[in-house]
């Protein structure tokens, strides 16, 4: 068939030079449409937009190089798309004068054709600088319903050799990469393509043919904005690449565009597992698929390159080339054998590990030495008390366990993610997993020969290339065998106190002995695992599917916090640890006052526990104590505590004292409130958020007053003194007076806002006019986290009759409190007497003794007010510059930044805000919504946190309202 174009035939392609005024008179004359025109970019084409009074088109202005049969089979295409998939938006060719889509056009720099078509509105994905999992999913979604519905194109596209057809990618690096300036860069690109048409080759043959898009970039993807604030694709644009290549070759040029929105290589893989879904992907497809992106990528960059000099006033292609570096660098970051076990493994099952035998390496005389194993996961225990963030904390743990087993040394795992190699803060995970084995040993060792083969010497490493075509490196040993040895010849020596890395590969470089956990599995496809050479009997790695063991034997309604939730393991301070070596910074976890892992807590408990641990009705020192410290932290006349197991137990038990003194039932409480799930805390809590029938199952008994809401309730700023009036007032009007009022002392549930000023002075007084006793909740805000305040209720100038606490008053251990006055204690007796089986317990009590006494020692209530302050004024800048941030609320570190959608209407931004959330997971930061909208992200870390914690957060929560969620 003949070719109606070849672009090898081409010296190039620059773009027509045509003037905005010269486009708008084109379109006036020839389509008899008026608009404003503003130009597009495109990098071998002309396109503007004309804006009319009654729609949008582009016109396009084709390359001179491209003949009238091209253009009408990209008009044919877009139509076929639209028929065959409706949902999928293209844009409509306009029809000219004579009917045809296709008019010819003279300017300047010579006739060609142009075409008006309509404008697809939207965004185009490339706006959005990240893409989520399930965004990237839907543009591979995309991608397959449009080869699709391009499968039955044949004859009616014209053959054509393009520079952007895979099948030429090769070639095209060989011709354009002298135009690459980047240094190294023409070098690079041409092994790069020489690597991957190598690997194609054998699969080249048997790849299907067909008509594709051959440009489905994020670029060419319309968005349309979802519910949760993400561009989600819904259209496509610009066929102007139609050609017929290999089928496959559509979802390369898919994958590889998304190389450009993040470091990590897997985030193109939730768009492969789409495609597959609809388009399935053969065996020969999935080996071509790497090789493919390489091609890809490498074609890009240097067309790029080389479209800038040919094209220099193109500030389009200019644009590009900082981003096209970006992909190529990002597509040859690992080796094409890496690359293409990542994308097979994808979407086939994982390959079983592989081993290689040989003789043992390490000796002492004629005894082989098989090291003992030195766990340096998340879980070890020679890594308590933060000794994990030590300079040198794998040598100590090395020592420590070569000391406790008794053996001349130990060895860390193969694949093991390492804690030692965590990194706090960081917005990407560490490069913690091991590519091969780590030997730590006490006593010199001799290295010898697994098998024969020859010595090579690489900068700090060596090489030893054995059978099967498996190379040895071996690096921090003493090495001084020189060229061709034998099985179990001497090779070198590690002495004492020296680390010697094991790694097996079969590439042709020497890996990285340190790699990301999400690329472990794929590096292992090349790196094979050398326990065989230091352990007969290594111990095969298992797969635990703990969600779904979680999932089975878990009650579900006790729901997990993420859609893909990282596995915790470890807390050390303000962070959080997964199995993977993942560092998360903790703004959440309230319950963790003092942080995560307190040596004095762990130790304090500890040695409580060998001595006794019973409940509260034997007669012991640390109850007696305890109780006299919390009794102390409280204004007169509150001096009697309860000890209870929970925030939950510590409101009921108020309730059930109200109840008692008053001989009463009913109960005031206040909307948008969370006390407990126990009958009588249930039925006065009324946060839909964690009850969605909370307001239409309130028990007769139950009367609620309207939130004090300043923001965006019924009175707001200046107005928010109303709530009291209206509060005391409905108090007043009820037939029958209260036992109690109960609320929190500082709006906590609704996330962390103030109560107006003078607000529970009014209240309070009307409850005791009335008879009835006055309930601070402090369970969340209580114990200093104000930072100004120990209690909130001080915020407020006033002395409840009640104090109920929890969450931090164990640190995480289940212990609660309610505090009052002797007299309303007494009046528990008409009830009977009261017990909590492990309340008051000497373990219980001694963690809420050691949590004071850290509270103290630590200066952690300043601590509080200080890093608050801080993050508070972050917070407010970062107001300053997102719309989204309609308010920030709080005092200390109870913090809460609104999301909402439009500052005006107040419209909760409840579904940007979970999935802001999972973005902030993915940074590093664990980050939870509040309210009964669910548009507040509540901000509650432990009280340690510093200055440095709060930049990041405020950082991350910064990076993700800049790049999207």
């Amino acid at each position: 068939m003949t070719q109606t174009f070849n672009f090898f035939e081409q010296a190039a392609l620059p773009a027509p030079e045509i003037t905005v005024a010269h486009a708008a008179e084109y379109v006036r004359a020839t389509y008899g449409i008026e608009g404003e025109v503003t130009e597009l970019g495109s990098q071998q084409d002309a396109n503007f937009l004309v804006s009319a009074a009654d729609a949008q088109y582009v016109l396009k202005v084709s390359n001179a190089a491209f003949t009238r049969e091209d253009l009408a089979a990209q008009d044919l295409a877009a139509a076929e798309v639209a028929r065959q998939e409706p949902d999928i938006q293209v844009p409509v060719a306009v029809p000219g004068p004579d009917g045809s889509t296709v008019q010819p056009i003279a300017f300047g720099g010579g006739p060609t054709y142009a075409r008006l078509v309509t404008f697809v509105a939207g965004d185009v994905l490339s706006d959005s600088a990240y893409l989520a999992p399930e965004i990237v999913a839907a543009l591979g979604d995309l991608a397959a319903r449009t080869s699709r519905a391009l499968a039955g194109l044949g004859g009616e596209v014209p053959a054509r050799s393009l520079q952007w057809d895979l099948r030429n990618a090769a070639e095209v690096v060989t011709r354009l990469a002298d135009f690459v300036t980047v240094p190294g860069g023409p070098d690079a690109a041409r092994a790069a393509a020489s690597t991957a048409a190598k690997a194609l080759a054998p699969y080249a043959g048997n790849l299907p043919l067909q008509v594709i898009h051959g440009d489905l970039t994020d670029d060419n993807v319309i968005a349309a904005v979802d519910a949760d604030g993400r561009r989600r694709p819904v259209g496509v644009i610009d066929f102007g690449d139609l050609t017929e290549s290999w089928s496959i070759a559509e979802l390369a040029v898919t994958c590889t565009s998304l190389l450009y929105h993040s470091p990590d290589l897997s985030t193109m893989l939730p768009a492969i597992v789409a495609y597959d879904r609809i388009r399935p992907i053969s065996d020969d497809e999935l080996a071509a698929l790497g090789p493919l992106v390489v091609l890809r990528a490498a074609a890009l960059m240097v067309s790029g390159q080389q479209q800038t000099q040919v094209d220099r006033d193109n500030r389009y292609a200019s644009e590009n080339l900082a981003r096209e570096w970006a992909i190529f660098e990002q597509a040859t970051s690992v080796p094409l054998e890496v690359l293409t076990e990542l994308i097979r493994a994808s979407i086939r099952p994982r390959k079983e590990r592989r081993t290689v035998d040989g003789s043992p390496l390490l000796w002492i005389g004629d005894q082989p030495v098989v090291p003992g194993q030195l766990d340096l996961s998340t879980t070890s225990v020679d890594l308590h008390d933060g000794r994990f963030l030590l300079d040198e904390a794998e040598a100590v743990a090395a020592a420590g366990a070569i000391t406790r087993d008794g053996s001349v040394a130990v060895a860390v795992p193969f694949l093991q993610p390492r804690l030692t190699r965590t990194r706090l803060n960081s917005f990407e995970a560490p490069a913690s997993v091991g590519l091969g084995v780590e030997v730590f040993a006490v006593q010199e060792l001799e290295l010898r020969a697994p098998w024969a083969g020859v010595i090579q010497r690489h900068d700090d490493a060596v090489a030893l290339k054995g059978r099967d075509g498996v190379t040895l490196w071996l690096s921090g040993a003493s090495v001084d065998a020189e060229g061709t040895v034998e099985t179990g010849d001497v090779l070198g020596q590690l002495t004492p106190g020296a680390a010697l890395r094991v790694q097996l590969t079969d590439l042709e470089t020497r890996p990285p002995f340190f790699i990301q956990a999400s690329l472990a599995d794929a590096w292992a496809g090349s790196c094979p695992d050398p326990t065989g050479l230091i352990d007969a009997v290594a111990t095969p790695p298992t797969v635990d599917h703990l969600l779904e063991r979680r999932e089975s034997a878990f009650a579900p309604v006790q729901e997990h916090y993420f859609r893909e939730p990282p596995q915790i393991e470890r807390g050390w301070r303000n962070h959080l640890f997964d199995t993977e070596g993942r560092s998360y910074l903790d703004m959440v976890n309230n319950v963790s006052i003092l942080g995560h892992g307190h040596p004095r807590l762990a130790a304090a408990v500890e040695q409580q526990w060998r001595l006794l641990n019973t409940n509260s009705r034997f007669h012991y020192r640390a109850v007696v104590e305890f109780s006299e410290r919390l009794a102390d932290l409280l204004p007169e006349p509150l001096d009697t505590v309860f000890l209870v197991n929970s925030g939950t137990e510590a409101d009921d038990l108020a309730l059930r004292l109200a109840w008692a003194n008053t001989g009463r039932r009913d109960v005031i409480a206040v909307r948008e409130a969370y006390h407990g799930w126990s009958d009588a805390t249930d039925a006065i809590s009324t946060s839909v958020a964690d009850n969605p029938n909370a307001l239409d199952s309130r028990p007769s008994w139950v009367h609620t007053v309207a939130a004090p809401n300043a923001y965006r309730g019924q009175y707001r700023g200046p107005d928010a003194y109303r709530y009291a009036a209206d509060a005391v007032a409905y108090i007043n009007k009820l037939s029958t007076p209260p036992a109690a009022f109960l609320s929190e002392s500082f709006y906590g549930n609704a996330g962390g806002m103030a109560l107006p000023d003078g607000y529970l002075q009014a209240v309070y007084a009307a409850v005791r006019r009335a008879g009835g006793l006055c309930i601070a909740d402090e369970v969340q805000v209580g114990y200093g986290r104000l930072g100004n305040h120990f209690w909130g209720f001080e915020q407020q100038g006033v002395v409840p009759d009640i104090v109920t606490v929890a969450k931090a008053m164990g640190n995480g251990h289940p212990l609660g409190a309610v505090i009052t006055t002797a007299a309303i204690a007494a009046g528990y007796r008409s009830q009977g007497y009261f017990f909590s089986s492990a309340g008051g317990s000497p373990v219980s009590c001694v963690a809420g003794t050691t949590v004071l006494d850290v509270l103290r020692d630590e200066q952690l209530q300043e601590n509080a007010r200080v890093v608050g302050d801080h993050l508070r004024m972050r917070l407010l800048e970062l107001a300053d510059r997102h719309p989204i941030i309609g308010a920030v609320h709080g005092m200390g570190l109870y913090v809460g930044v609104e999301l909402v959608r439009d500052r005006i209407t107040l419209e909760p931004a409840a579904a940007e805000t979970a999935a802001i959330c999972e973005r902030m997971r993915e940074l590093g930061v664990i980050m939870q919504p509040t309210s009964d909208r669910l548009c507040v992200l509540k901000i509650k870390p432990p009280l340690g946190v510093t200055i440095t914690d709060a930049d990041f957060f405020a950082d991350a929560l910064d990076r993700v309202l800049t790049e999207g969620w």
